[in-house]
C-alpha cells in the first residue's frame, strides 16, 4: 500500500483532523527531544483505536502509543509508522459506587488522584505527582512514595491480539502480572485503553494534605523546572540510582545539551538543546562510570524509542 493510501485510510477511521503527518514528537515529549512522527493519529474512541491498529498490522507499517511522553526518549531522525497519541482526547475519569474509579488511558496521573480526592477516596495520592497517564502508569507499574499502581488496580482494559484481529479484553489485576516498572501489558505490546481503581474512604482534607506534602517533597528533591523523562534509570536491587551515579562522580555529567542533573542525580536533564544522541551518550557514560565505580550495571527506566 502506497504511503498516501495508507494515510487515506488512516483519515477514514479518525477523521483527517487526526492525522497529522510529520509531526514533530519534540512538542509530545516531556524531554523536549524528538523528530517528526510519520503519522501522529488521535483516535477518539475505543473502535478507532482497534481500526487503526488492525489497518497498520494488516499493511506491516509499525506502530506505537504515546500518551503524555513523560517517559519516552524519541529519536532525533524521527519514528516511522504511526503514532497513536492517547491523551486529553482520551481522557475520562468517572468516580463508580464502592470506592472504585474508572479512568481512560490518557487521563493523567493527576486528574485521577484529584478526582479521587474531591470523591473522598484515597490510595492514588502517591501517583498525583508522576507526569504522566494512567495508560503508562498501568505498563510500567508506576509508583512512588512506597506505593505502585499494581496496589490499587482491580483491572486493566486493553485491545489485545486475538486469531489474527485485536479485541478489547478487561484484564484482572492478577493476569497483568506486574513487576518492577514491568507488566504484562508492557511484555505483550497490548495498548493499554483505561484501568479501574480500588481506593478508600477518607476525608477530602486528609487526601489533599498528603497530596500537598507530596508535592512539596518532590519539588525540594526533584529537577521538575527542567525538561526530563523522570527517573532516568531503575533502581537497582539493594541500591539507589542516583547515590551510585553520586558515588561514581557523574553527578552534574554534560554531553552536548544533556546534563545529570545537579538537583538529583537518578535525573538526566535537557539543559535547552539537547539531542536524544545526546542523551543516549550521556545514559551510556553514566553506566559505564557506576559499574567502573561499584560493579553495578544500572539499567535505563526511560523508555529508548527507535
Amino acid at each position: 500500500m502506497s504511503a498516501p493510501s495508507f494515510e487515506k485510510s488512516l483519515q477514514d477511521i479518525v477523521g483527517s483532523q487526526n492525522v497529522r503527518p510529520d509531526e514533530p514528537l519534540v512538542e509530545h515529549t516531556t524531554f523536549r527531544i524528538g523528530g517528526p512522527a510519520q503519522w501522529l493519529v488521535t483516535p477518539r474512541s475505543e473502535d478507532e483505536v482497534a481500526g487503526v491498529v488492525s489497518t497498520c498490522e494488516a499493511a506491516g507499517i509499525p506502530w506505537r502509543v504515546l500518551g503524555l511522553g513523560s517517559n519516552v526518549l524519541a529519536p532525533d531522525e524521527g519514528l516511522d509508522g504511526v503514532t497513536l497519541l492517547l491523551a486529553d482526547n482520551f481522557a475520562a475519569v468517572e468516580v463508580l459506587p464502592g470506592g472504585l474509579v474508572r479512568a481512560a488511558a490518557g487521563a493523567t496521573n493527576a486528574a485521577v488522584a484529584a478526582a479521587a480526592r474531591d470523591a473522598g477516596l484515597a490510595g492514588y495520592e502517591f501517583a498525583s505527582g508522576i507526569p504522566g497517564t494512567i495508560g503508562g502508569a498501568a505498563i510500567m507499574n508506576a509508583g512512588a512514595y512506597e506505593g505502585q499502581f499494581s496496589d490499587v488496580a482491580v483491572e486493566v482494559r486493553c485491545l489485545v491480539p486475538s486469531e489474527g484481529s485485536w479485541r478489547v479484553a478487561n484484564v484482572p489485576a492478577p493476569e497483568a502480572a506486574w513487576g518492577y516498572r514491568q507488566s504484562r501489558m508492557m511484555r505483550e505490546s497490548w495498548v493499554v485503553l483505561g484501568a479501574t481503581l480500588q481506593l478508600r474512604a477518607d476525608s477530602p482534607a486528609a487526601i489533599a494534605a498528603r497530596m500537598e506534602e507530596l508535592r512539596e517533597r518532590r519539588e525540594s528533591k526533584q529537577p521538575l523546572e527542567m525538561p526530563s523523562a523522570g527517573s532516568t534509570f531503575k533502581r537497582p536491587e539493594g541500591h539507589f540510582a542516583g547515590a551510585l551515579i553520586q558515588e561514581a562522580g557523574c553527578q552534574g555529567l554534560r554531553v552536548g545539551g544533556a546534563q545529570v542533573s545537579e538537583k538529583h542525580a537518578g535525573f538526566v536533564v535537557n539543559t535547552g538543546d539537547a539531542t536524544a544522541a545526546d542523551v543516549l551518550a550521556l545514559i551510556a557514560e553514566v553506566q559505564r562510570r557506576v559499574h567502573e565505580t561499584t560493579g553495578v550495571q544500572l539499567e535505563p527506566e526511560v523508555r529508548l524509542w527507535q
